[in-house]
């Protein structure tokens, strides 16, 4: 686990300590007194923040969007054009997969979680959103004829090697950046149909 960082506003210390935990342990080691012992607190500080373990759970997935787009910066996506986007998008797919592999586990750990949590589902999907939507207008001024299928397929191929680069059978070594702007170029001709 990442030694506690001296200086972080205690909320954001709570809940990267939280994601650390998740990545390191699962939800079951997931506990307001481990948050207290692994972040360097006082007994009792997680709980005075989070009250519930719901409420450490959204403290945990709203901190996983803000650290998500410090890594993959979905404002710094490429003007529309099919290869300014491949490789913009495949740069932000290499960025997270060799900077934050921890926070991949920790995402796929919230996401399960979230699909026996209503009120968890509703928080991640939200926080989630923020991500499609640049997507979903930068496929459409690249030319899609259907750019809401086309991001669910986008992000289906981003989720499927970044659950395979953290947590499946390529977990050894992740893609050069060639190799996923090339993977992204392919995808982008196929729904762009340009050839």
């Amino acid at each position: 686990m990442a030694a506690p960082r001296t200086g972080a506003p205690r909320a954001e210390l709570i809940a990267d300590t939280a994601l650390d935990l998740l990545a390191e342990r699962g939800m079951r080691g997931l506990t307001h007194r481990a948050v207290d012992e692994a972040a360097g607190l006082p007994q009792g500080s997680t709980s005075n923040y989070a009250r519930t373990r719901l409420a450490l759970l959204e403290a945990a997935v709203r901190r996983l969007a803000e650290r998500e787009a410090q890594v993959l910066a979905p404002e710094e996506l490429p003007v529309p054009g099919m290869d300014s986007v491949a490789a913009g998008l495949a740069l932000a797919l290499h960025r997270y997969l060799t900077r934050q592999p921890q926070l991949m586990v920790a995402r796929y750990e919230l996401a399960l979680e979230a699909t026996r949590r209503p009120e968890l589902r509703a928080f991640y999907d939200e926080a989630g959103r923020r991500f499609r939507e640049p997507i979903t207008a930068l496929l459409r001024a690249a030319g899609s004829a259907d750019p809401e299928r086309h991001t669910l397929s986008l992000v289906a191929w981003c989720e499927g090697v970044m659950f395979s680069c953290a947590a499946g059978s390529f977990h050894a070594s992740a893609p050069t950046l060639e190799e996923l702007t090339l993977g992204m170029n392919e995808l982008l001709a196929g729904m762009l149909d340009h050839r």
